[in-house]
């Protein structure tokens, strides 16, 4: 009996190991199949998005050439209009596109948007400096010496109108609407300066800027220790070359360019972009004013919609690890109260 039951063991075993041996088969083709499903999704996955792209480059492509056309036909509402449009179809699609094609769209409505600004000034300023000119010719009882002439552009770029003069405009182009130079100051303007108008603050030091109203695009250079509160940017805000400043921005989109020790609070429809940039935070928009709702409206931005904590570094190239040039700021140490 012993003999037989010893017998019985070897046998069970067997049996045993031939139920367990389809079973591993199973598992281990269940793994491969599940394999494959992966990898089909993934090709798919490339085809849908190599699509999108093609489908983005060529409407992208239209909408500039219609944006450039209507620029040289003077028609510069129409153009402004389409513009809005072609950052739009930008910021929807971020999600699928390459980071360097994302750059070059961004340059490319960067450029638009410097185009129809010096456009707008050629055709509105014109009629303001041609009769600046006649009033200092017709002076009666006075002839013109050969030195004088040279002498009223430089007494007019030694003394800029406040808000709106000729502070300092893109290289080569007109003046814009904002302010340069000025230290520990209080700025502001107010909604009807400030209307669909392009505004540079340039070389600020130690000022606290208030822009309530909605300008076109905004770009903030060469600023120290400065506080810049500005309603919604109906496209692109640039900030370049600051430091120790506090800037509270709404817009379409955000570029940042050698800036460091700096906060952002931003309410943004496209991912913000930063170059060349170290120890700068952002936390969400939270600045308010009288009319700040009704400045939303007429500048297009939707306020459902806020990417303020998805940056783009473009010096910072790993997938796997955050970059170490940006950060969000701690909700306990936000500010909520900025009067």
């Amino acid at each position: 009996m012993e003999t037989v039951g010893e017998a019985a063991v070897p046998g069970e075993e067997l049996r045993a190991a031939a139920v367990a041996l389809p079973e591993r088969l199973q598992r281990r083709e269940a793994e491969r199949q599940q394999g494959v499903e992966r990898q089909r999704q993934k090709k798919e996955a490339q085809v849908v998005k190599e699509e999108q792209s093609e489908f983005f480059i060529a409407a992208f492509a239209r909408e500039r050439e219609a944006v450039e056309a209507l620029l040289a036909a003077g028609l510069l509402e129409e153009a402004a209009a389409r513009l809005q449009g072609l950052q739009k179809l930008l910021t929807e699609s971020v999600r699928f596109l390459a980071p360097y094609e994302v750059r070059q769209g961004q340059e490319a409505v960067g450029r638009l948007q410097s185009d129809l600004a010096a456009r707008r000034q050629q055709l509105q300023p014109k009629k303001k400096f041609a009769f600046r000119t006649l009033k200092k010719e017709a002076a009666p009882g006075c002839e013109p010496r050969p030195a004088e002439p040279a002498r009223p552009p430089a007494a007019a770029a030694a003394a800029p109108a406040p808000g709106c003069g000729p502070a300092e405009g893109e290289p080569g182009g007109s003046p814009l609407c904002g302010f340069s130079g000025d230290e520990d100051a209080e700025l502001e303007l107010g909604p009807a300066e400030l209307l669909q108008r392009d505004v540079l603050l340039s070389g600020l030091r130690g000022c606290r800027v208030r822009l309530r109203g909605n300008a076109n695009t905004l770009r903030v250079r060469d600023c120290r220790g400065c506080t810049v509160l500005c309603g919604p940017v109906s496209t692109s805000v640039l900030v370049d070359g600051c430091s120790d400043c506090l800037l509270a921005l709404a817009c379409q989109q955000l570029r940042t360019h050698r800036t460091r020790n700096s906060r952002f609070y931003v309410q943004v429809t496209s991912r913000a972009v930063i170059e060349d940039c170290t120890k700068v935070s952002f936390a969400p928009y939270t600045w308010s004013y009288p009319g700040i709702e009704r400045d939303f409206e007429s500048s297009g931005l939707d306020r459902n919609q806020n990417n303020w904590n998805l940056v783009d570094d473009f010096d910072w190239l790993a997938t796997d690890r955050p970059s170490p040039n940006w950060s969000l700021i701690p909700e306990q140490e936000r500010i909520s109260c900025w009067d």
